[in-house]
């Protein structure tokens, strides 16, 4: 252990991972809503909006992201709220909330992309497609006086999360369409790029020297872990958007929805793309990137009883490879557990923090290279021991006061190799205890 990992603080980070808002909530959250809930009660809707809208204004570092911004007078408010490629519209009087996001020229769209948006209609709950004199919208509308928080609350999102999907599927599919409103998504630094790019070749390779390494017979469940696990992987560090994107999510699903493929021929169409990804040029990988703000969550909320249970189970199936003797796949399924976790599951704040932690524990090579402390060396299989207890009580110690049953748990670790820490660690997650009392 280096004097420099003994007096290090709490790191930044500097970079999105994973398909959340990368933010914290507003301290104020909680506090907000329910001011909200009363000016509705009270038929203050410009007020309840205003609250309501700050509600979901999260912050990096304390410092807010203006993923919402307000504009108010005494007969209006208006609105702008940014979901990754969307960028949703609209205004609040004291009879109407309207919203709406321009998805792209009118004059642009062919047959192909006109079914396609007709299709999504039917899909939808409460947002609408609709078109004008030039352009393809997605459009939001509600009558006030019966209005809530929690009435408000699911439209929004849903306008948001489909607008931003829709965007991106139309970059995908239909790549001669130019998107509309798309000014403030920013680019990536060309050194991040190529961290990536190599990233993205070095986790092919040793995905593919695994999976030769393989026994000949009865491999498949163990292909399926690398493919699956390369995917989670690039989803999560990467964060690519568009076409890789797209593809990713598409593979990841329907491997999970297919009950009617063998386990081999759904391994085939992973490898079919990784083949892909692995000739795919730097000047096309690097269009698959942005930097964008966001608001809202995709995935609901999860129990932890759930997060207990996966947790079990991938235990479980590491003892029977062990007891098995495959001993070479127990290291990706680890870090598969944590990938699967943050690409399914909607993590509370503790969870999540406390994943991305073992994240960056289990893939120091990567994060060394984005500019922060690595807390592990895989030659010498040491760890930062010290700075990994310090980050693990950041993570708890600030929530104690809600759930006063949860404590730190670095010293219950186990350090001796990477298999036996990935074990010790999963096991305190699962045996967290976020009682209210």
């Amino acid at each position: 252990m280096s004097w420099y990992n003994f007096f290090e603080t709490k790191p930044k980070i500097c970079h999105a991972f994973g398909r959340g808002t990368n933010a914290a909530i507003s301290p104020q959250e909680e506090e907000l809503f329910n001011k909200s809930y009363e000016a509705f009660e009270k038929k203050e809707f410009l007020d309840a909006y205003e609250y309501f809208f700050n509600s979901l204004q999260n912050f990096t570092d304390e410092i807010p992201n203006n993923n919402v911004i307000l504009e108010k007078n005494e007969k209006e408010l208006r609105f702008e709220l940014y979901q990754g490629s969307a960028k949703v519209v609209g205004v609040v009087t004291d009879t109407t909330f309207y919203a709406e996001v321009v998805i792209i020229k009118k004059a642009d769209a062919n047959v192909a992309l006109k079914r396609y948006i007709l299709e999504r209609n039917y899909q939808l709950t409460y947002a609408n497609y609709f078109s004008d004199e030039q352009y393809i919208k997605l459009k939001l509308f509600h009558d006030n006086f019966t209005m809530s928080p929690q009435k408000i609350f699911f439209p929004i999102r849903e306008i948001a999360l489909n607008a931003d999907f829709d965007k991106e599927h139309i970059k995908s599919e239909f790549q001669d369409i130019v998107l509309e409103n798309i000014e403030h998504l920013q680019p990536l630094a060309s050194e991040e790029l190529k961290i990536k790019f190599d990233f993205l070749h070095q986790a092919i390779d040793e995905v593919e020297l695994k999976v030769a390494t393989l026994p000949s017979n009865d491999n498949a469940g163990m292909q399926s872990f690398l493919y699956l696990n390369l995917f989670f992987e690039l989803d999560y560090l990467l964060l690519p958007k568009y076409a890789i994107s797209q593809k990713i999510n598409k593979l990841i699903q329907e491997y999970f929805g297919d009950e009617e493929n063998t386990i081999e021929s759904k391994n085939e169409e992973l490898k079919h793309y990784v083949s892909l990804l692995k000739v795919m040029n730097f000047d096309t990988f690097s269009s698959n990137f942005y930097h964008a703000k966001y608001t809202f969550h995709l995935t609901e909320k999860t129990s932890f009883e759930e997060l207990s249970i996966f947790i079990s189970e991938s235990l479980m199936k590491i003892r029977w490879y062990k007891n098995n003797r495959y001993h070479q796949i127990i290291p990706t399924i680890y870090k598969y557990i944590a990938f699967y976790m943050l690409y399914n599951y909607g993590l509370n704040p503790i969870i999540k923090n406390l994943l991305h932690l073992l994240v960056e524990i289990q893939n120091p090579v990567f994060f060394k290279k984005l500019g922060y402390t690595a807390l592990r060396n895989e030659r010498e299989n040491t760890f930062a021991k010290r700075v990994i207890i310090s980050r693990i009580e950041e993570s708890i110690l600030p929530h104690q006061k809600r759930y006063k049953m949860l404590k730190p748990f670095g010293n219950e670790l186990n350090f001796t190799s990477a298999n036996e820490f990935n074990n010790s660690y999963y096991l305190q997650i699962k045996n967290l205890n976020f009682e209210e009392i």
